[in-house]
């Protein structure tokens, strides 16, 4: 369905184009300034997208209020931090409101929104609101198609751990602090931005970090050609003179790194960049121990060679944590042309070596009856590959094997990159296939978990229902196992079934 939104007064235009494609939002548009609104009410407020922006607002003294159809737990954490959180629709609530927040998922029948039409409030995009509350801050935005979520959580906790005080706003609650989005007092504000909208095009950030650009999200886009031209426009909202740091090891951000080279300062790291040339920040020799990974980082641009280590396995993840280090240590507002020198180095390091992650991000559900069993929101073919590889390294180095309960999502996803997903689940030693968990998208004939399953050639075997995923892997895992729950839907709330009945069969 389109929308076309009212703007009242705002000068705000109706709708816009991301490379061509018609959106919901122009997020180009000239925003007004924050303090034009006194309150400001948010829809599906439980999101995390939301919720995250109604902390940031309420701390910067905005008057806010939210809604929600269902009672989730952050509803409560939203009203103990101030915010008038409600249960329901009620379009009374918006008595006294001066512009109304959405959600890309944000339906047109909800009652709330359609008394903010009637009434012509304004009615801002999550992203939009986002970047009202950063006015004033220098951005820091992470974008791909993989791997954001965790390197925009790097980025916030490395800067934090050389002192920068950022603020930031991701996908996920760290696992340490408990929360997606802090304040901060720092300039530097770091973002988790989404293409998968065009919400990224919004931020004009002074700092960009490409971790890749893959075909994802052709339910908008339509092609790949297309994906690419998005992420050239949100490069294009950088301004002169800023900085993109980009994974030379991926064909799509290395050649859109390229593209602004003479207009941004480029950094770019990696494994093996395109084999011709050495990336900035160069990692080798990678190796593991359990959950412990490290590689040697060859910093050229300081001329240093350092120990990168982390705790959250992948190679993905040394990656991530190279990106992180990058905008510590190189793109700092008080960075010098050869980095920021061997202290903060140091504290950079230190910090990714204690990052303890992101919630979903290969995160550990619990342990029961000798099987691990752990947690992760990958969604598309990259994602899945990278999580089931990383879980087969730490259960085969131990002599076990990893179980996979994968859920995908989207139906168009699922027609689209099945070859993929099953490529990437290979690495398993068995796989339960859940539903499709269609999400915003009605079911499309033809188009079931078996797409993925007959393309498989490890064993597996499908599952009905959530309701019978538990008994499902308690019949299959044996002790020493490690269980993955993977999927961007309703599997993760199976852990705590899972764990349940891999404890009763004892």
């Amino acid at each position: 369905m389109s929308l076309q939104d009212t703007a009242g007064d705002t000068g705000l235009p109706a709708g816009g184009t991301v490379a061509g494609v018609p959106t919901r939002f122009d997020f180009r548009a000239e925003l007004p300034s924050l303090d034009r609104w006194r309150r400001i009410h948010l829809l599906n407020v439980a999101g995390s997208g939301v919720s995250r922006v109604a902390r940031l607002l309420a701390a910067r003294g905005v008057q806010v209020s939210g809604s929600d159809p269902a009672d989730l737990p952050v509803m409560a954490a939203l009203r103990a931090d101030g915010i008038d959180a409600q249960v329901g629709w009620d379009p009374a609530r918006l008595e006294g409101v001066g512009a109304v927040v959405v959600s890309s998922a944000t339906k047109e029948d909800v009652p709330e929104l359609a008394e903010a039409r009637r009434r012509g409030l304004p009615v801002l995009h999550q992203a939009q609101a986002l970047a009202l509350a950063t006015q004033g801050r220098r951005r820091v935005v992470v974008a791909g198609a993989n791997g954001k979520t965790s390197t925009s959580a790097m980025v916030a906790w490395t800067l934090r751990s050389v002192g920068t005080d950022c603020g930031y706003a991701v996908g996920a609650d760290l696992v340490d602090s408990g929360r997606n989005a802090a304040v901060g007092t720092a300039p530097e504000f770091v973002i988790e931005g989404d293409e998968s909208d065009g919400s990224f095009l919004g931020y004009r950030p002074e700092v960009a970090v490409l971790t890749n650009v893959r075909p994802d999200h052709l339910d908008l886009y339509g092609d790949f050609e297309t994906v690419q031209r998005a992420y050239d426009e949100f490069l294009d909202t950088v301004p002169d003179g800023g900085v993109l740091v980009a994974c030379a090891d991926d064909p799509g951000a290395r050649a859109a790194a390229d593209r602004q080279r003479g207009r941004l300062r480029v950094l770019t790291y990696g494994f093996e960049g395109d084999g011709t040339t050495v990336p900035d920040l160069h990692l080798v020799d990678p190796s593991h121990r359990g959950m412990a990974w490290e590689s040697t980082l060859r910093d050229g641009i300081s001329g240093r060679t350092l120990d990168l280590r982390v705790k959250v396995p992948g190679l993905h993840n040394l990656l991530n944590a190279t990106a992180a280090y990058a905008v510590a240590v190189h793109a700092t507002l008080e960075a010098p042309e050869g980095g920021a020198g061997p202290e903060v180095e140091a504290a950079a390091l230190a910090g990714l070596a204690g990052f303890a992650g992101a919630k979903r991000r290969f995160q550990v559900r619990g342990e029961a009856d000798g099987v691990l069993v752990m947690d992760d929101y990958a969604h598309n073919a990259d994602k899945v590959d990278a999580v089931v590889r990383t879980g087969a390294a730490l259960a085969h180095e131990a002599g076990h094997r990893v179980l996979v309960a994968f859920q995908p999502h989207l139906y168009s996803r699922t027609r689209d990159f099945a070859a993929g997903f099953a490529a990437g689940l290979d690495a398993a030693d068995e796989v339960l296939l859940l539903p499709v968990f269609g999400a915003r998208e009605e079911p499309l004939e033809g188009v079931t978990s078996a797409l993925v399953g007959d393309r498989l050639t490890t064993s597996w075997r499908a599952v009905d229902s959530l309701e019978e995923l538990p008994q499902a892997v308690a019949a299959l895992a044996r002790p020493g196992d490690l269980v993955l729950l993977v999927g961007a839907g309703s599997i993760t709330t199976a852990g705590e079934g899972v764990l349940t009945a891999l404890q009763q069969r004892r």
